[in-house]
């Protein structure tokens, strides 16, 4: 069925349902079906996370499939007539390779390919322009570990595990990896107080709604000296907003480092393919002396293809849960909320306005606050990040977490992609969320299935 005739289909029904008597009310739907509000789309298949809002105007849709090409395609070295000047360091040549159907990257200690969704991002003690991440001289901010030819890459990423055993109360174990990063193969030294984060590709879809929640409402969220005792914090992170030069709420990245989904875009672009655009007009050839004989003349990306990675990552719908009205996974939500997980996985939202209409007014389901918060020290990279220290993470949303899998069969959970099963990354959380998870453990076998039955419905 049509996404869109089966959504159309869905409302008649519901609006039909509101007049009926009280002997239908079975056929109203569960709180939180329509997850991304008129933006939902109705697909459980891998493809999940790669429709456009099934409310966007017929103008709107034609431009989401320019953006969904500009999102796959491989950009070349310069010089090139069309989508030249990738590097002369970078990640990945396209925006599908780390995001693999708009999902979560793979990770190339499982996959042992260096094409995947993994980095490694770097920075030295200190602060860097406008109060973000102090670059590393000779490596910039990120480790980039391609390169054109004639050009060395700065170096490979290396890992190494140690396992730990978390034990429940009803006697039983999980194992848990603990992973640590390093560099190998640096082309030139690097300072002794290096500070690396390992990140891991998240997906993109429904970032729209996101980003169309008012910043009022998520500020009402943040109680950074925890006032009412409840040991949850949340705070915003304030970020530079390259266009309005200015301060800006944080909303995207791991670590709520970016403002809007525009500049999000063009960060990608910048430090995982080498694109230059108005946001970021400067290379990165941090020390490499030759890496100058590669460079494309001007721009490498101008502002309509920025516009155009934007309104993609803006107009991806989001899916429906699933079973929500199966017992199990009526009880997990239940666990769900007796465990406080919704103190930060906050479920619902209403955006405002916005400029893509779609996106205006919608009533969401993402589970998440946008706000950073302390996760312990098992889960600390150490790097600040703008107001974000070493400790603090941004509350990733959970809607379509279920499906995660189905898009890519090798998909891994948390910010570094070190939990394989949901259950692994419920183990890792500490902090402000370590009440939550000793309630976690403290569930029968039965009763952490449900919970994470409701996460797989989601």
């Amino acid at each position: 069925m049509d996404n869109r005739l089966g959504t159309l289909i869905l409302l008649a029904v519901l609006a039909g349902a509101g007049c009926q008597k009280d002997d239908t009310a079975s056929a109203r739907p569960v709180e939180g079906l329509l997850a991304g509000g008129e933006g939902t789309i109705f697909s459980s298949g891998p493809d999940a996370y790669t429709f456009p809002l099934p409310n966007l105007d017929e103008a709107g849709v034609n431009e989401h499939f320019l953006g969904d090409g500009a999102f796959g395609q491989q950009f070349v070295t310069a010089p090139a007539q069309q989508f030249g000047g990738v590097g002369p360091l970078f990640n990945q040549n396209s925006c599908e390779s780390c995001h693999v159907r708009n999902g979560r990257g793979t990770i190339p200690r499982y996959e042992g390919d260096p094409n995947s969704g993994f980095l490694l991002r770097l920075s030295i003690p200190g602060q860097g322009p406008h109060g973000g991440p102090k670059p590393v001289p000779g490596f910039g901010g990120q480790l980039q570990t391609k390169a054109i030819f004639g050009t060395a890459p700065e170096g490979k990423i290396s890992a190494s595990e140690a396992s730990m055993i978390v034990s429940f109360l009803d006697g039983s174990e999980a194992a848990l990896n603990r992973v640590t990063y390093s560099i190998t193969d640096a082309y030139t030294a690097l300072p002794p107080d290096v500070l690396i984060s390992g990140r891991n590709a998240p997906g993109v879809y429904g970032l729209g709604l996101l980003e169309a929640i008012p910043k009022a409402s998520i500020l009402a969220l943040a109680d950074e000296a925890d006032t009412d005792g409840d040991g949850i914090s949340g705070k915003p992170n304030w970020v530079w907003d390259v266009l309005k030069q200015a301060p800006e709420l944080g909303r995207f990245g791991w670590k709520a480092g970016q403002p809007t989904a525009a500049q999000q875009s063009a960060d990608a672009a910048h430090n995982d393919m080498g694109l230059t655009s108005f946001y970021f007009p400067d290379e990165h050839c941090e020390g490499q002396s030759n890496c100058a004989e590669g460079l494309q003349m001007g721009l490498d990306v101008d502002e309509a293809t920025i516009g155009l990675f934007a309104f993609y990552f803006q107009t991806l719908a989001v899916p429906a849960p699933r079973k929500l009205d199966d017992s199990r996974v009526a009880e997990g939500r239940g666990l769900f909320e007796e465990a406080k997980c919704s103190a930060c996985h906050v479920p619902r939202h209403t955006t405002g306005a916005h400029d893509i209409a779609a996106l205006a007014y919608q009533t969401i389901y993402p589970y998440t606050d946008l706000l950073l918060h302390d996760m312990g020290e098992g889960l600390a990279d150490g790097r600040p990040e703008f107001q974000a220290d070493g400790r603090e993470w941004r509350t990733p949303p959970l809607w379509g977490i279920g499906l995660a899998q189905a898009a890519n069969p090798k998909a891994t959970f948390l910010h570094d992609g070190r939990a394989k099963t949901l259950e692994e990354a419920i183990l890792w959380h500490d902090g402000e969320a370590e009440a939550s998870r000793t309630y976690f453990t403290r569930l029968s076998k039965v009763e952490r299935e449900k919970l994470i039955a409701f996460l797989q419905a989601l």
